[in-house]
């Protein structure tokens, strides 16, 4: 992963619980990276034991963690870091949510060894959108939630996400339920 997304996730530990932490989980993760670079690309296992230690470090699951950064990304890393590509994806959260492919695209222009995810979104309900997600990296399906939620916020519409099915495997997809605005709430 770029170190983009390494920085996002010290960010995020750093505002919720300060530098020490962060430093705490730099050695319990074993990754003795000063200050990660935003350009350079990093090796996946650095950003998985940073989860893993953020886990220990906290008291938190990992899935705890990865939704947190999930939300994280969205409403601080991307709306700060990239408003306009933001702009551009869309400006409803159905419309945004399905225009992520084409979002990821223009990413891979700044980030050419990217390896981006894929989304499918369908609405299937008024209110309700299915969204497939694959990826080469497995287990990952917190954070898209937590990326969602931050959709929801960051476009202020209510929303309400479940996993339907988890990937198996690298480059299977997962299937979200995803209720929004109005369908909120009970059936």
């Amino acid at each position: 992963m770029y170190g983009l997304v390494n920085q996002a996730v010290q960010g995020m530990v750093i505002a919720g619980f300060g530098e020490d932490v962060w430093e705490r989980i730099k050695c319990e993760a074993g990754v003795d990276v000063e200050a990660f670079v935003s350009m350079e690309s990093y090796d996946d296992a650095i950003t998985y034991s940073l989860v893993q230690a953020g886990s220990a470090v906290l008291d938190m699951s990992p899935e705890a963690i990865l939704r947190a950064f999930g939300e994280y990304w969205v409403l601080e890393t991307a709306a700060e870091g990239y408003p306009e590509l933001m702009r551009a994806a869309g400006d409803t959260l159905p419309e945004f949510i399905g225009n992520l492919d084409q979002l990821h695209s223009r990413v891979l222009m700044t980030f050419p060894e990217l390896c981006p995810p894929s989304f499918n979104c369908k609405e299937v309900d008024p209110g309700v959108l299915r969204v497939a997600y694959m990826s080469e990296r497995v287990g990952l399906e917190p954070m898209v939630i937590g990326l969602l939620e931050g959709l929801g916020k960051h476009f202020k519409t209510p929303i309400e996400v479940s996993l339907v099915d988890a990937a198996t495997e690298p480059g299977t997809p997962a299937e979200f339920r995803v209720r929004y605005g109005i369908a909120v709430g009970p059936a």
